[in-house]
Order: structure tokens, then sequence, then C-alpha cells
């Protein structure tokens, strides 16, 4: 097997048991991304040199004896919304360009300390805003499985360069799914932890109370072995929780006795694509075959998900990005004649349209008069929702849904369509208002492309959730497959 079929985790052994040196591991995956990266356009920078230079630099500090770290040698790409000092930031957005942080993501941090190393920053719908990653200011990326279609969004650079091949571990954001839907569309593994799991220091937001950053991979043993790597407290981030972080790579090959699977059926009894739900079905009788046991579950107030979450999702995008001024940083309008006009003309040129929309939804629901009808009735119906799933977790342990109602979706096919867009992401969205865990795992093709199982788990109970994938991988070889010619 080439380097680059690797796991992360046998990348690791090798490098720890001096079979392969991270050198050889960067340059595997930097050839490979030169290879691939023209048919996918999954990346906006790569960062050869600084790859490189860290790896030499890793390898001096293995031979002289340092123990190798629990990512030792593993080449990373993360989405272009985590800042890395010094490094441009974009966000897919021309409005920050030219901006260089002068920090770094905790997150970021956090992987390199433990020995990853970051090969690129992938491309992304702007500022995170979209389910295709056909808004980017920059390029259109193509789903690995068919370039005719989308690789899914926000977080579609970092799907499609795991399911081709460029990393064997990439980063995401997600909102209301960005991090699940694409996992699912590309046929890889995606997990959005707890509110609260991974410091968001870094992580330029778009909706505060709603973001978290997760691991995308192929299997759910990578995927845990990062998110111990990622979590725990931060005190540069308030919302960060100082819950304790297990190894959630340890006892993934056991199924939790009794393991119960809630199926809200109401909730899926229309709108799903036909073969996507047989392969959902399918998926529930192979997690019965691994031992656990399938109750059904009500979510009554799911069906306003979609509502609620674009209501507050839009409301914190218009706080977030006001700071968007072309005075701070970032493009500023040239020619403008006055400072308000240089305020319009900046934000006009620096955004797309669909931050745009979402700008002008986000500052209605919050202006005089309108408040209390949209913005704190959602947050009302919020609270609903997270009861609901409180509820059901009293009758099971993880709740089981697909990630997306159809696999992906043509190139243009919704661009015209915001609301269709938008109920993309119908299963997703209620992990974010409810601040749960959720993770995607490949179930199998639908017309060739693959599908998502979504597992949504209690509130900081990712090591349940993981040991659930981790038993539906072992019963199933869909994680295995790759796409054509990758």
């Amino acid at each position: 097997m080439s380097l680059v079929g690797l796991s992360a985790a046998e990348m690791r052994r090798r490098v720890a048991a001096r079979e392969v040196s991270c050198d050889e591991l960067v340059r595997a995956h930097l050839d490979r991304l030169t290879g691939v990266e023209p048919r996918i356009g999954a990346l906006l920078l790569p960062l050869a040199d600084r790859a490189l230079e860290k790896a030499r630099s890793q390898d001096r500090a293995l031979a002289e004896g340092k123990e190798a770290g629990p990512l030792a040698g593993v080449p990373v790409v993360v989405k272009d919304l985590l800042d890395i000092a010094d490094v441009p930031t974009t966000c897919g957005s021309r409005i920050l360009e030219g901006y260089r942080p002068p920090f770094t993501a905790t997150a970021i941090a956090r992987l390199e300390a433990a020995g990853a190393i970051v090969i690129g920053k992938s491309n992304m719908d702007e500022f995170a805003m979209g389910s295709s990653t056909e808004n980017s200011a920059y390029q259109h990326t193509k789903n690995p499985w068919d370039p005719t279609r989308v690789p899914g969004g926000s977080s579609g650079g970092s799907a499609a360069a795991v399911a081709a091949g460029i990393a064997p571990v990439a980063l995401g954001s997600d909102t209301g799914g960005s991090i699940r839907q694409p996992a699912a569309f590309c046929g890889v593994v995606g997990l959005k932890p707890s509110y609260g799991r991974v410091s968001r220091y870094g992580l330029v937001a778009f909706a505060s109370s709603l973001d978290q950053i997760g691991p995308l991979a192929r299997t759910v043993d990578d995927v845990a072995r990062v998110t111990s790597v990622l979590s725990g407290h931060d005190p540069l981030d308030s919302t960060s929780s100082d819950a304790e972080v297990p190894d959630f790579a340890a006892g993934l090959e056991d199924v939790p006795d009794g393991l119960r699977v809630g199926v809200p059926w109401s909730f899926l009894s229309e709108g799903v694509e036909p073969e996507t739900l047989a392969r959902f079905r399918e998926s529930l009788k192979a997690l019965e075959t691994a031992g656990a046991s399938l109750v059904e579950v009500g979510l009554p107030h799911l069906r306003h998900a979609i509502a609620t979450y674009y209501i507050v999702a839009t409301a914190e995008a218009s706080s977030n990005l006001a700071r968007y001024d072309g005075v701070r940083y970032g493009r500023r309008a040239p020619g403008a004649e006055g400072l308000r006009a240089m305020y319009g003309q900046s934000r006009d040129e620096g955004f797309g349209d669909e931050v745009k929309r979402r700008i002008i939804l986000g500052t209605f629901v919050l202006s005089s008069g309108y408040y209390d009808a949209y913005y704190l009735r959602a947050q009302k119906v919020r609270t609903l929702i997270r009861r609901d799933f409180e509820q059901a977790f009293e009758a099971c342990d993880v709740v089981a849904t697909p990630t997306t109602p159809t696999p992906a979706f043509g190139v243009g096919e919704k661009t015209d369509d915001p609301l269709q867009m938008y109920l993309e992401d119908v299963f997703t969205v209620p992990a974010n208002l409810a601040g749960i865990p959720g993770l995607s795992l490949p179930c199998g093709l639908a017309g060739g492309l693959p599908v998502g199982l979504q597992l949504l788990g209690r509130p900081f109970d990712e090591a349940t959730l993981l040991r659930c994938g981790a038993a539906f991988q072992r019963a199933t070889d869909h994680h295995e497959l790759r796409p054509p010619g990758y």
C-alpha cells in the first residue's frame, strides 16, 4: 500500500517505529495534491514549504529521542477559516484579501503540538454560508465521485481532500451541518463535536452559538484520535467546556451493552430520496446485527428546525460580519468619498450574494418591531428542540437519521433556489441548535454516489457515538469504497 492510502493511525505507528519519516509522508501527500488537485479544486492555499519545514523539524526531534506525538507525521488539511499565524485566511471571501492573522487557532496549535503537519488550507463556501462550496469567491470544488456534482458545504474542500487522498485527515467547521453534509456527499466520516468540546479561538465566526470545529477522515478510529487531540478547555475561549476529555480511540472495539438506537420515523416520513432511505434502512439492520436494538422516538419540534436555524444563524451572522467594514483589516474600496461610502462600497465589493442575503435577513429579524416576532420566538423553539432530544435520550443512547435527504446534487442545480439549498440541511441543523454531537458515516451508494448515516448523541457523549460508529464500520465495508480514479 502506498503511503497515501494509510490511515492516520498507521502513519503515526510507522513514524514512531522509524519505518517512515515525516518528510516522506508529507512529500507523498504533496505529490498526491499536485496530481489530483487540478481535477477537484479542493485547496485554496497549499503550504508545501511550511509543511516540509515542519516535517524535517519533527524528524530531527524524533532522531534525538523525542517521543512521537499522537498524530506524528500525519498530513492534515484545514478549512480556510481557521487562522494560522502569518498565513493568509480568506474564508472564501474577497473581503479578507491580504489578511494575515497574528495568531494561530487553538485547534491548529493542538494538532501541530500532537505532531500533525498542515499541508494546505481548503476551499469553502464564503464565511461558511452554503451547502455546496459554490459560494466561494475563488473557485468551485468538485466532488471526487463525480465532477458534475458538488462536494457539499460549507467544508466541501476538506471533505473532497480526504476523499481524494490529499490528506488522511481534514478539519472543517459545522454551523448547521457543514462537516456532516459534505462528509456524506464525499463518502467519508465527519464529526461535529458537542458545542464547547473544541475551542473556537482562531475560528472566524459565522454564528457563534452554533459554530463548532471537527475532523473528517476515512475511519471512525482516525476521527476519534483527532477529536481527543482537539478537545479540552481553552482559557482563550469562554465558551469552551472543562468537561473531562476521554481517550476517544480507546474502547472503540466495544459496543456499549444494550445500545439503543432511536429512530424518529415521523420526521423521516417525507422528503427523503427513495434510494437514500433504502440505504438508511440497511444501515439500521447492520446496527442491529452489531448488537443494537431499535426504538422509535418522537422529536416533534424538529419540523421547525430549518426555520429556527435560519433566524438564529442569520441574526448572529449579521452581528459577527459587522466588523468587516474596510477599516480594521481586509479589503477597502478605493476612491470612496467619505466614511459611510467607504463602508458601503467595501462591503458591497467584498461580500458575495449569499453572505449579503444572510446579513440582510439577520439584520431584519433583529430590527426594532421584529425582534420578538422572529428572533425571540426562534430562541424559544430552539429550547423546545433541545428538550425533544433530552426526552428522546431517556429512551435511547443515540438517534439515527440519514445525514442528507439526497446524494450530492448537480453543480448549479440549486444555486438559484436558496430555499431548496437550505433544505439540504434538514437533518443536520437540529444538532447545532441543541448543541449535541453528530457523526456522519458512509452507508453505501445511491445512484453510484455516497450517502451518509447520521448518529446523534447526548451532549459530551462523543465516546458512545464513536463506539457505535466503529461497530457500524466493522459490520460494513462502505468506508472502504473510493471514488473512481482515486
